[in-house]
């Protein structure tokens, strides 16, 4: 009986209990649509068909490559020196420049110019935001 009022947490896995119920939920409720309108969702394949064949292609697959690549380098840059947020900053401030060139349709250096100030002030600002007023440690 003793057992019964004493509880263990096992802190190594404890914080997974929640993010799996929910994956778990999501899961069966993504199911439920598909069994539920596989009709409708067939007819929409012939709709995203269309649109990959018009999209721009090379902004689209460029900005999904920047975005990989700004969050796969982001911790280990941050680790160089760790709870500054310099990972965020560092590379915040290319990601941010080179999606803007790549969705620029005109690169002259009066058009490059305001894109660079976004690109060194933006960044900036957030970083300063987090790491001082409110005390948060950006990765």
């Amino acid at each position: 009986m003793g057992d019964m009022t004493r509880v263990t947490i096992d802190f190594d896995t404890s914080h997974l209990i929640f993010p799996t119920l929910i994956a778990i939920i999501l899961g069966l409720l993504g199911l439920a649509i598909v069994l539920r309108d596989h009709a409708r969702l067939a007819e929409a394949g012939v709709h995203w068909h269309r649109t990959w064949q018009h999209m721009d292609k090379p902004r689209f697959l460029g900005v999904l490559g920047l975005t990989l690549l700004y969050f796969t380098m982001m911790v280990p840059v941050g680790e160089i020196w760790p709870n500054t947020g310099m990972g965020f900053l560092l590379c915040s401030i290319p990601y941010v420049m080179a999606a803007g060139l790549l969705f620029m349709h005109a690169r002259a250096p009066r058009q490059v110019l305001p894109l660079l100030i976004v690109a060194l002030v933006g960044p900036t600002f957030v970083w300063w935001l987090f790491t001082y007023p409110l005390f948060l440690t950006l990765p």
